[in-house]
């Protein structure tokens, strides 16, 4: 991986962890990307990193289903949830594939760089 990806890949890691929407099993692949740069563990945390972005990044749709859902209730508040789904019908609506939140835009901007980290 040339010098640029990995620069541009560690800041959109950077941007995904410290995100509220990032979920603790891809912060952690994230820390542990970071940690790996530049040793003998980096070709293996950024496979660990891509298959964990792919299990956890959400989909418009998936988060229409989450946000209808009573768990989206309880995470948004009844009001919110009702918000956050209009928002991913807007979404799949204008055919955007990924949620928009921050954590899933800077994953998907890493997914987008995938061919070359591998």
């Amino acid at each position: 991986m040339n010098q640029n990806v990995k620069d541009y890949v560690s800041e959109k890691v950077k941007e995904m962890i410290s995100a509220h929407s990032c979920c603790k099993e891809l912060k952690e692949a994230g820390q542990k990307w970071l940690d790996a740069l530049g040793t003998e563990q980096e070709a293996i945390q950024t496979q660990n990193l891509i298959a964990e972005i792919e299990m956890d990044i959400v989909t418009a749709d998936g988060l229409y289903v989450f946000a209808s859902s009573e768990a989206g209730a309880k995470v948004f508040g009844a009001e919110m949830a009702k918000n956050v789904a209009a928002h991913a019908q807007e979404l799949k609506a204008s055919g955007v594939k990924y949620c928009d939140c921050p954590a899933c835009a800077a994953a998907e901007a890493i997914l987008a760089k995938k061919e070359e980290l591998l």
